[in-house]
Protein backbone atom coordinates (compact mmCIF):
# COMPACT_ATOMS: atom_id res chain seq x y z
CA UNK A 1 0.00 0.00 0.00
CA UNK A 2 1.25 3.58 -1.00
CA UNK A 3 4.80 1.70 -2.06
CA UNK A 4 5.22 3.65 -5.37
CA UNK A 5 4.22 6.71 -4.25
CA UNK A 6 6.43 6.97 -1.37
CA UNK A 7 9.19 5.87 -3.52
CA UNK A 8 8.25 8.87 -5.45
CA UNK A 9 7.98 10.99 -3.15
CA UNK A 10 10.88 10.79 -1.58
CA UNK A 11 12.74 11.35 -4.72
CA UNK A 12 10.62 14.50 -5.21
CA UNK A 13 12.23 15.82 -1.78
CA UNK A 14 15.44 15.02 -2.98
CA UNK A 15 15.71 17.69 -5.58
CA UNK A 16 15.90 20.27 -2.40
CA UNK A 17 18.70 18.33 -0.72
CA UNK A 18 21.52 20.21 -0.34
CA UNK A 19 19.72 23.22 -0.98
CA UNK A 20 20.47 26.12 1.26
CA UNK A 21 17.10 27.90 1.26
CA UNK A 22 13.85 27.26 -0.16
CA UNK A 23 13.35 29.23 -3.32
CA UNK A 24 9.80 29.54 -5.89
CA UNK A 25 12.89 28.27 -8.50
CA UNK A 26 13.27 24.75 -5.88
CA UNK A 27 9.71 24.73 -4.70
CA UNK A 28 8.45 24.71 -8.50
CA UNK A 29 11.05 22.27 -9.41
CA UNK A 30 9.85 19.29 -6.16
CA UNK A 31 6.40 20.21 -6.58
CA UNK A 32 6.36 19.45 -10.07
CA UNK A 33 7.50 15.93 -9.22
CA UNK A 34 4.98 15.64 -6.17
CA UNK A 35 2.11 16.34 -8.85
CA UNK A 36 3.26 13.86 -10.75
CA UNK A 37 3.69 11.44 -7.87
CA UNK A 38 0.42 12.18 -6.78
CA UNK A 39 -1.10 11.82 -10.56
CA UNK A 40 0.42 7.95 -10.78
CA UNK A 41 -1.26 7.35 -7.74
CA UNK A 42 -4.29 8.23 -9.40
CA UNK A 43 -4.85 10.80 -7.15
CA UNK A 44 -8.04 13.29 -8.80
CA UNK A 45 -6.43 15.73 -11.07
CA UNK A 46 -7.98 18.76 -9.55
CA UNK A 47 -7.27 17.28 -5.51
CA UNK A 48 -3.34 16.94 -7.06
CA UNK A 49 -2.91 20.31 -8.56
CA UNK A 50 -5.25 22.63 -5.52
CA UNK A 51 -2.69 20.24 -3.31
CA UNK A 52 0.67 21.85 -4.89
CA UNK A 53 -0.77 24.86 -5.28
CA UNK A 54 -1.30 25.06 -1.38
CA UNK A 55 1.97 23.32 -0.22
CA UNK A 56 3.91 25.79 -2.32
CA UNK A 57 1.72 28.95 -0.82
CA UNK A 58 2.92 27.75 2.58
CA UNK A 59 6.34 26.39 2.12
CA UNK A 60 7.03 30.15 0.26
CA UNK A 61 5.47 31.82 3.09
CA UNK A 62 7.82 29.61 5.58
CA UNK A 63 11.39 31.58 7.07
CA UNK A 64 13.64 28.91 7.37
CA UNK A 65 15.48 28.22 10.71
CA UNK A 66 19.05 27.57 9.76
CA UNK A 67 18.54 24.43 12.04
CA UNK A 68 16.05 22.90 9.95
CA UNK A 69 17.21 21.93 5.97
CA UNK A 70 14.37 22.93 3.72
CA UNK A 71 13.45 19.07 1.78
CA UNK A 72 12.76 18.49 6.23
CA UNK A 73 11.05 21.54 5.94
CA UNK A 74 9.09 20.26 2.64
CA UNK A 75 8.21 16.76 3.83
CA UNK A 76 6.62 18.60 7.09
CA UNK A 77 4.31 20.79 5.31
CA UNK A 78 3.41 18.19 2.69
CA UNK A 79 2.64 15.66 5.96
CA UNK A 80 0.65 18.25 7.69
CA UNK A 81 -1.47 18.81 3.47
CA UNK A 82 -1.74 15.21 3.62
CA UNK A 83 -3.60 14.67 7.17
CA UNK A 84 -6.00 17.80 6.06
CA UNK A 85 -6.57 16.09 2.66
CA UNK A 86 -7.55 13.31 4.31
CA UNK A 87 -10.15 15.07 7.04
CA UNK A 88 -7.78 16.04 9.50
CA UNK A 89 -9.34 14.33 12.19
CA UNK A 90 -10.42 10.72 12.73
CA UNK A 91 -14.29 10.51 12.12
CA UNK A 92 -15.85 8.08 14.87
CA UNK A 93 -18.99 5.78 13.98
CA UNK A 94 -22.10 7.60 15.54
CA UNK A 95 -23.63 4.62 17.95
CA UNK A 96 -25.79 6.95 20.09
CA UNK A 97 -29.06 5.50 19.35
CA UNK A 98 -30.87 2.79 20.28
CA UNK A 99 -30.83 0.77 18.04
CA UNK A 100 -28.44 2.10 15.98
CA UNK A 101 -29.49 1.60 12.39
CA UNK A 102 -26.58 1.20 9.63
CA UNK A 103 -27.15 1.01 5.79
CA UNK A 104 -24.16 -0.37 4.27
CA UNK A 105 -23.98 0.52 0.08
CA UNK A 106 -21.55 0.26 -2.68
CA UNK A 107 -21.40 -1.83 -5.97
CA UNK A 108 -21.44 -5.51 -5.90
CA UNK A 109 -17.85 -6.82 -5.43
CA UNK A 110 -16.71 -4.40 -2.93
CA UNK A 111 -16.57 -6.16 -0.53
CA UNK A 112 -19.83 -4.70 1.49
CA UNK A 113 -20.89 -8.41 2.74
CA UNK A 114 -17.59 -8.81 4.01
CA UNK A 115 -17.49 -5.56 6.08
CA UNK A 116 -20.47 -5.56 7.31
CA UNK A 117 -19.35 -8.60 9.33
CA UNK A 118 -16.04 -7.63 10.42
CA UNK A 119 -17.99 -4.11 11.57
CA UNK A 120 -20.12 -6.24 13.43
CA UNK A 121 -17.61 -8.30 14.84
CA UNK A 122 -15.56 -5.53 15.91
CA UNK A 123 -18.44 -4.01 17.55
CA UNK A 124 -18.93 -7.18 19.63
CA UNK A 125 -15.87 -7.23 20.27
CA UNK A 126 -14.91 -3.67 21.03
CA UNK A 127 -17.69 -2.13 21.77
CA UNK A 128 -19.66 -4.52 23.76
CA UNK A 129 -22.73 -4.35 21.17
CA UNK A 130 -25.25 -6.55 20.45
CA UNK A 131 -25.00 -6.35 16.36
CA UNK A 132 -27.83 -7.68 14.12
CA UNK A 133 -27.10 -8.63 10.50
CA UNK A 134 -29.47 -8.33 8.11
CA UNK A 135 -29.42 -9.97 4.19
CA UNK A 136 -31.03 -7.25 2.36
CA UNK A 137 -29.80 -8.02 -1.01
CA UNK A 138 -32.83 -9.50 -2.97
CA UNK A 139 -31.36 -10.39 -6.31
CA UNK A 140 -28.12 -12.40 -5.24
CA UNK A 141 -28.95 -15.73 -3.00
CA UNK A 142 -25.47 -16.50 -1.98
CA UNK A 143 -25.13 -12.69 0.12
CA UNK A 144 -27.53 -14.42 2.50
CA UNK A 145 -25.78 -17.80 2.52
CA UNK A 146 -22.62 -15.33 3.16
CA UNK A 147 -23.86 -13.64 5.73
CA UNK A 148 -25.10 -16.38 7.52
CA UNK A 149 -21.86 -17.98 7.46
CA UNK A 150 -19.97 -14.78 8.40
CA UNK A 151 -22.66 -14.69 11.32
CA UNK A 152 -21.59 -17.98 12.46
CA UNK A 153 -18.41 -17.70 12.21
CA UNK A 154 -17.93 -14.40 14.54
CA UNK A 155 -21.00 -15.40 16.63
CA UNK A 156 -23.91 -12.73 15.84
CA UNK A 157 -27.25 -13.47 14.32
CA UNK A 158 -28.29 -12.72 10.89
CA UNK A 159 -32.15 -11.66 9.93
CA UNK A 160 -33.12 -12.49 6.68
CA UNK A 161 -36.31 -13.38 5.00
CA UNK A 162 -35.25 -15.69 1.88
CA UNK A 163 -39.12 -15.60 0.52
CA UNK A 164 -39.60 -12.21 0.43
CA UNK A 165 -38.65 -9.69 -2.03
CA UNK A 166 -39.34 -6.26 -0.62
CA UNK A 167 -35.78 -4.92 0.47
CA UNK A 168 -37.62 -1.59 2.76
CA UNK A 169 -40.10 -4.67 4.21
CA UNK A 170 -37.07 -6.58 5.17
CA UNK A 171 -35.23 -3.72 6.86
CA UNK A 172 -38.43 -2.79 8.85
CA UNK A 173 -39.18 -6.68 9.99
CA UNK A 174 -35.61 -6.58 10.75
CA UNK A 175 -35.65 -3.26 12.86
CA UNK A 176 -38.88 -4.95 14.84
CA UNK A 177 -36.89 -7.84 15.74
CA UNK A 178 -33.80 -6.24 17.12
CA UNK A 179 -35.72 -3.87 19.62
CA UNK A 180 -37.68 -7.04 20.25
CA UNK A 181 -34.94 -9.05 21.20
CA UNK A 182 -32.46 -6.59 22.26
CA UNK A 183 -29.97 -5.80 19.95
CA UNK A 184 -28.77 -2.10 20.21
CA UNK A 185 -26.69 -2.03 16.44
CA UNK A 186 -28.75 -3.11 13.18
CA UNK A 187 -26.43 -3.58 10.37
CA UNK A 188 -28.23 -3.39 6.77
CA UNK A 189 -26.30 -5.30 4.26
CA UNK A 190 -28.06 -3.88 0.80
CA UNK A 191 -27.55 -5.22 -2.79
CA UNK A 192 -25.06 -3.81 -5.08
CA UNK A 193 -25.00 -3.94 -8.65
CA UNK A 194 -21.61 -4.34 -11.63
CA UNK A 195 -22.59 -0.65 -12.44
CA UNK A 196 -24.79 2.24 -10.80
CA UNK A 197 -28.15 1.79 -12.29
CA UNK A 198 -31.69 3.66 -12.00
CA UNK A 199 -33.44 1.17 -9.86
CA UNK A 200 -30.58 -0.14 -7.68
CA UNK A 201 -30.34 3.98 -6.63
CA UNK A 202 -34.06 4.55 -6.08
CA UNK A 203 -34.21 0.57 -4.10
CA UNK A 204 -31.42 1.99 -1.60
CA UNK A 205 -32.83 5.53 -1.26
CA UNK A 206 -36.55 4.04 -0.13
CA UNK A 207 -35.03 1.86 2.44
CA UNK A 208 -32.79 5.12 3.39
CA UNK A 209 -36.02 6.82 3.16
CA UNK A 210 -38.42 4.25 5.35
CA UNK A 211 -35.73 3.21 8.36
CA UNK A 212 -33.99 7.01 8.75
CA UNK A 213 -31.02 5.60 9.51
CA UNK A 214 -28.14 6.87 11.55
CA UNK A 215 -25.04 6.36 9.64
CA UNK A 216 -24.94 5.12 5.86
CA UNK A 217 -21.64 3.90 4.57
CA UNK A 218 -20.12 3.97 1.27
CA UNK A 219 -17.83 0.30 0.94
CA UNK A 220 -15.67 0.90 -1.89
CA UNK A 221 -12.70 -1.48 -3.43
CA UNK A 222 -9.44 0.79 -3.08
CA UNK A 223 -7.96 -1.11 -5.84
CA UNK A 224 -10.36 0.88 -8.09
CA UNK A 225 -8.61 3.93 -7.80
CA UNK A 226 -9.86 7.21 -9.69
CA UNK A 227 -13.52 5.29 -10.39
CA UNK A 228 -13.67 4.55 -6.73
CA UNK A 229 -13.83 8.36 -6.35
CA UNK A 230 -16.67 8.92 -8.86
CA UNK A 231 -18.43 6.41 -7.82
CA UNK A 232 -18.64 7.36 -4.57
CA UNK A 233 -19.64 11.26 -6.21
CA UNK A 234 -22.71 9.32 -7.96
CA UNK A 235 -23.44 7.70 -4.48
CA UNK A 236 -23.45 10.67 -2.23
CA UNK A 237 -25.39 12.62 -4.25
CA UNK A 238 -28.72 10.39 -4.39
CA UNK A 239 -27.64 9.62 -0.82
CA UNK A 240 -26.14 11.71 1.22
CA UNK A 241 -24.29 8.94 2.91
CA UNK A 242 -22.01 9.80 6.50
CA UNK A 243 -19.22 8.09 5.78
CA UNK A 244 -16.53 6.12 3.81
CA UNK A 245 -15.38 2.66 3.79
CA UNK A 246 -12.05 1.87 1.98
CA UNK A 247 -11.76 -1.98 1.22
CA UNK A 248 -8.43 -4.00 -0.26
CA UNK A 249 -6.21 -1.34 1.00
CA UNK A 250 -3.94 -4.30 1.62
CA UNK A 251 -3.75 -5.22 -2.06
CA UNK A 252 -1.30 -3.47 -4.87
CA UNK A 253 -3.33 -0.05 -5.03
CA UNK A 254 -1.82 3.65 -6.06
CA UNK A 255 -3.79 4.82 -2.85
CA UNK A 256 -5.40 7.48 -4.63
CA UNK A 257 -8.86 7.12 -3.59
CA UNK A 258 -7.91 7.32 0.15
CA UNK A 259 -6.40 10.62 -1.12
CA UNK A 260 -9.08 12.19 -3.24
CA UNK A 261 -12.17 10.58 -1.69
CA UNK A 262 -12.52 13.18 1.36
CA UNK A 263 -12.47 16.10 -1.33
CA UNK A 264 -14.40 15.39 -3.57
CA UNK A 265 -17.46 13.77 -1.17
CA UNK A 266 -16.43 16.14 1.30
CA UNK A 267 -17.14 13.24 3.69
CA UNK A 268 -14.90 11.22 6.10
CA UNK A 269 -13.25 7.84 5.02
CA UNK A 270 -14.29 5.98 8.81
CA UNK A 271 -13.02 2.36 8.05
CA UNK A 272 -10.37 0.67 6.13
CA UNK A 273 -10.23 -2.99 5.42
CA UNK A 274 -6.69 -4.49 5.13
CA UNK A 275 -7.31 -8.64 4.52
CA UNK A 276 -9.58 -10.73 4.57
CA UNK A 277 -9.65 -11.98 8.21
CA UNK A 278 -12.66 -10.59 10.41
CA UNK A 279 -10.34 -8.77 12.57
CA UNK A 280 -8.94 -6.90 9.66
CA UNK A 281 -10.66 -3.71 10.13
CA UNK A 282 -9.27 -0.28 11.51
CA UNK A 283 -10.58 2.87 11.85
CA UNK A 284 -9.15 5.84 9.49
CA UNK A 285 -6.58 7.72 11.21
CA UNK A 286 -5.53 10.71 8.64
CA UNK A 287 -2.41 11.58 10.59
CA UNK A 288 -1.35 8.24 11.07
CA UNK A 289 -1.91 7.38 7.31
CA UNK A 290 0.08 10.59 5.86
CA UNK A 291 3.28 9.00 8.15
CA UNK A 292 3.40 5.91 6.28
CA UNK A 293 2.39 7.88 3.04
CA UNK A 294 5.96 9.35 3.36
CA UNK A 295 7.62 6.68 5.20
CA UNK A 296 7.43 7.60 9.05
CA UNK A 297 5.66 4.36 10.28
CA UNK A 298 2.76 3.95 12.39
CA UNK A 299 4.03 2.91 15.80
CA UNK A 300 0.28 4.03 17.62
CA UNK A 301 -1.69 1.38 15.66
CA UNK A 302 0.90 -0.97 15.61
CA UNK A 303 0.94 -0.76 19.60
CA UNK A 304 -3.20 -0.55 19.73
CA UNK A 305 -3.15 -4.08 17.41
CA UNK A 306 -0.66 -5.66 20.26
CA UNK A 307 -2.83 -4.36 23.18
CA UNK A 308 -5.79 -5.96 21.46
CA UNK A 309 -4.30 -9.16 21.74
CA UNK A 310 -2.79 -8.26 24.95
CA UNK A 311 -3.87 -10.93 27.82
CA UNK A 312 -2.87 -9.55 31.42
CA UNK A 313 -3.49 -12.22 33.25
CA UNK A 314 -1.74 -14.36 30.70
CA UNK A 315 1.05 -11.94 30.54
CA UNK A 316 1.85 -12.37 34.71
CA UNK A 317 1.52 -15.98 34.13
CA UNK A 318 4.02 -15.85 31.09
CA UNK A 319 6.33 -13.33 33.07
CA UNK A 320 6.27 -15.79 35.91
CA UNK A 321 7.13 -18.89 33.59
CA UNK A 322 10.42 -17.14 32.46
CA UNK A 323 11.57 -15.82 35.18
CA UNK A 324 11.79 -19.46 36.63
CA UNK A 325 13.35 -20.82 33.23
CA UNK A 326 9.75 -22.96 32.43
CA UNK A 327 8.92 -21.10 29.57
CA UNK A 328 8.64 -24.31 26.73
CA UNK A 329 6.69 -24.68 23.50
CA UNK A 330 3.33 -24.34 24.64
CA UNK A 331 3.82 -20.37 25.94
CA UNK A 332 6.05 -19.73 22.31
CA UNK A 333 2.92 -21.99 19.88
CA UNK A 334 0.75 -19.35 22.22
CA UNK A 335 2.84 -16.58 21.32
CA UNK A 336 3.08 -16.74 17.31
CA UNK A 337 -0.59 -17.22 17.61
CA UNK A 338 -1.57 -13.93 19.04
CA UNK A 339 0.92 -12.61 16.26
CA UNK A 340 -1.16 -14.19 13.61
CA UNK A 341 -4.17 -12.57 14.91
CA UNK A 342 -2.37 -8.74 14.92
CA UNK A 343 -3.01 -8.93 10.93
CA UNK A 344 -1.16 -9.00 7.36
CA UNK A 345 2.53 -9.45 8.49
CA UNK A 346 3.78 -7.08 5.82
CA UNK A 347 1.47 -4.64 7.19
CA UNK A 348 2.53 -4.63 10.47
CA UNK A 349 6.33 -4.58 9.46
CA UNK A 350 5.51 -1.40 7.17
CA UNK A 351 4.19 0.38 10.50
CA UNK A 352 7.62 0.26 11.99
CA UNK A 353 9.36 3.58 10.88
CA UNK A 354 11.76 2.73 7.90
CA UNK A 355 10.89 -0.86 7.87
CA UNK A 356 8.46 -0.22 5.27
CA UNK A 357 11.47 0.52 2.72
CA UNK A 358 13.26 -2.14 3.86
CA UNK A 359 10.64 -4.74 2.86
CA UNK A 360 9.37 -3.60 0.14
CA UNK A 361 11.05 -6.67 -2.03
CA UNK A 362 10.67 -8.86 0.98
CA UNK A 363 7.85 -11.41 0.37
CA UNK A 364 6.25 -12.33 3.89
CA UNK A 365 3.30 -14.75 3.69
CA UNK A 366 0.46 -14.64 6.31
CA UNK A 367 1.67 -18.79 6.57
CA UNK A 368 5.35 -17.97 7.54
CA UNK A 369 4.14 -19.69 10.50
CA UNK A 370 2.65 -22.57 9.16
CA UNK A 371 6.03 -25.21 9.69
CA UNK A 372 6.73 -24.08 13.02
CA UNK A 373 3.51 -24.75 13.96
CA UNK A 374 3.37 -27.65 12.27
CA UNK A 375 6.77 -28.45 14.27
CA UNK A 376 5.53 -28.17 17.47
CA UNK A 377 1.85 -29.88 16.86
CA UNK A 378 3.98 -32.95 15.35
CA UNK A 379 5.54 -32.83 19.84
CA UNK A 380 3.62 -34.84 22.17
CA UNK A 381 2.63 -32.49 24.80
CA UNK A 382 5.93 -33.80 27.39
CA UNK A 383 7.94 -32.88 24.63
CA UNK A 384 6.52 -29.37 24.59
CA UNK A 385 6.58 -28.72 28.29
CA UNK A 386 9.98 -30.23 28.05
CA UNK A 387 12.23 -29.57 25.31
CA UNK A 388 15.36 -30.66 26.91
CA UNK A 389 14.42 -34.28 26.23
CA UNK A 390 14.33 -34.04 22.27
CA UNK A 391 17.11 -36.32 21.16
CA UNK A 392 17.65 -37.78 17.93
CA UNK A 393 14.92 -40.27 17.58
CA UNK A 394 12.39 -37.62 18.66
CA UNK A 395 13.51 -34.86 16.36
CA UNK A 396 13.24 -37.88 13.45
CA UNK A 397 9.45 -38.50 14.75
CA UNK A 398 8.85 -35.14 14.86
CA UNK A 399 10.08 -34.44 11.23
CA UNK A 400 8.60 -37.23 9.64
CA UNK A 401 4.93 -35.93 11.56
CA UNK A 402 5.26 -32.10 10.09
CA UNK A 403 6.59 -32.48 7.06
CA UNK A 404 9.91 -31.11 7.91
CA UNK A 405 13.64 -32.01 8.25
CA UNK A 406 15.50 -32.91 11.49
CA UNK A 407 17.84 -29.68 10.29
CA UNK A 408 14.87 -27.60 10.48
CA UNK A 409 13.76 -29.14 14.00
CA UNK A 410 17.49 -28.44 14.85
CA UNK A 411 16.70 -24.91 13.65
CA UNK A 412 13.74 -24.34 15.66
CA UNK A 413 15.11 -25.36 18.68
CA UNK A 414 17.89 -23.31 18.58
CA UNK A 415 15.45 -20.34 17.95
CA UNK A 416 13.40 -21.50 20.78
CA UNK A 417 16.56 -21.99 23.25
CA UNK A 418 17.87 -17.74 21.70
CA UNK A 419 14.37 -16.94 22.01
CA UNK A 420 14.27 -18.33 26.10
CA UNK A 421 17.86 -16.78 27.23
CA UNK A 422 16.95 -13.93 25.82
CA UNK A 423 13.23 -13.50 27.24
CA UNK A 424 14.79 -14.78 30.54
CA UNK A 425 17.75 -12.00 30.80
CA UNK A 426 14.96 -8.93 30.36
CA UNK A 427 12.64 -10.85 32.80
CA UNK A 428 15.51 -11.09 35.35
CA UNK A 429 16.80 -7.60 35.29
CA UNK A 430 13.96 -6.71 37.52
CA UNK A 431 11.79 -8.19 40.24
CA UNK A 432 8.03 -7.12 41.08
CA UNK A 433 7.68 -5.79 44.50
CA UNK A 434 4.51 -3.99 45.71
CA UNK A 435 5.68 -0.69 45.08
CA UNK A 436 6.03 -2.09 41.12
CA UNK A 437 9.58 -2.92 39.79
CA UNK A 438 12.99 -2.21 40.91
CA UNK A 439 16.28 -3.90 40.29
CA UNK A 440 17.82 -6.63 40.97
CA UNK A 441 21.17 -6.18 43.59
CA UNK A 442 23.81 -7.82 42.02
Amino acid sequence: MFENLNEKLERSFKLLKGQGKITEINVAETLKSVRKALLDADVNYKVAKSFTDTVKEKALGQNVLTAVKPGDLMVKIVHDELTALMGGDAADINLSAHPTLILMSGLQGSGKTTFSGKLAKMLKDKKSKKPLLVADDIYRPAAIDQLKVLGEQIGVEVYSEPENKNPVEIAQNAIRHAKKFGHDVVIIDTAGRLAIDEQMMNEIFAIKKAINPDEILFVVDAMTGQDAVNTAKEFNDRLDFTGVVLTKLDGDTRGGAALSIRTVVNKPIKFVGTGEKMEAIDPFHPKRMADRILGMGDIVSLVEKAQEQYDEEEARRLQKKIAKNQFDFNDFLSQIQQIKKMGNLKDLASMIPGMGKIMKDVEIDDDSFKGIEAMICSMTPTERSRPEILNGSRKNRIAKGSGTTVAEINRLIKQFDETRKMMRMMTTKHVPNKGGFMKRRK
